[in-house]
């Protein structure tokens, strides 16, 4: 599938990957938005104190699952983006 109905499934609560990655057991999902009260101890409250209890609004992005097994934001690249081997993961 092209990326279009890559973001479909994303939007559909589903996680996706390429066939293409090099990366074994790589796939995205989409993080929908929330609110938070920031915390003092927590990493946003210690780097941003002005805004300790305050509620922050995070918008919806998508998130890589990587090799290493972590989670961080993702940025699709033109390679991604005009990519036909998106696939739904099971």
């Amino acid at each position: 599938m092209d990326f279009g109905e890559a973001l479909a499934a994303l939007k559909a609560g589903k996680r996706v990957t390429r066939s293409g990655w090099n990366g074994a057991g790589q796939w995205l999902v989409l993080v929908p938005g929330s609110t938070i009260t920031v915390d003092a101890e927590r990493p946003l409250g210690k780097a941003a104190p002005e805004l300790v209890g305050q509620a922050v609004s995070y918008s919806p992005h998508i998130d890589i699952k990587t090799v290493q097994g972590t989670i961080v934001p993702w940025l699709a690249s033109q390679t991604d983006a005009l990519a036909e081997d998106w696939e739904v993961v099971a």
